[in-house]
């Protein structure tokens, strides 16, 4: 199982394919504060919940400084359908083979319904200008969220 990320640590950089087509890495993002978001999969009621919470706080978010991007195991061609359904205006990343998350700490052990097995933990890092880890939490819920990383990055 990955080790979690904690406050101080070094985000581990990463390159993945957007919903777009295109490359986005951590790199793109130096000097900016960075909100990371680990998701198990699009459109599905959870994860639609918690990408539009993120789409209509994107606003107060970007006035503090942060930009958002979403990741998840899904294929870009369906990222690219969830984020134009939902219009959402964030990069959604493509990591298939759940290297980036493990590597941030949001792949591993799950327990559902009495069962046990390797998935996405739903998790989000902050990551501040300098590349470091500001903020993680592992396991959180979709719904409600955004709304408590708002509290917790006092912009509430």
């Amino acid at each position: 199982m990955a080790e979690k990320l904690s406050n101080g640590d070094r985000a581990p950089d990463f390159t993945l394919i957007s919903a777009d087509g295109n490359t986005v890495s951590l790199a793109n993002f130096e000097g900016s504060k960075v909100v990371v978001y680990f998701y198990p999969a699009a459109s599905t009621p959870g994860c639609t919940r918690q990408a539009c919470d993120f789409r209509d706080s994107l606003r107060p978010l970007e006035a503090a400084g942060y930009k958002v991007v979403g990741i998840s195991p899904d294929p870009a061609d369906k990222l690219k359908k969830f984020s134009e359904m939902e219009a959402l205006t964030f990069p959604l990343l493509s990591d298939p083979d759940h290297s980036v998350s493990a590597a941030w700490g949001a792949w591993g052990e799950k327990k559902n319904y009495g069962r046990t097995y390797e998935g996405l933990i739903r998790s989000t890092v902050v990551v501040d200008e300098t590349g470091q880890v500001a903020l993680a939490q592992y396991n959180v819920r979709a719904t409600g969220h955004v709304a408590k990383l708002r509290r917790d990055l006092g912009l509430d």
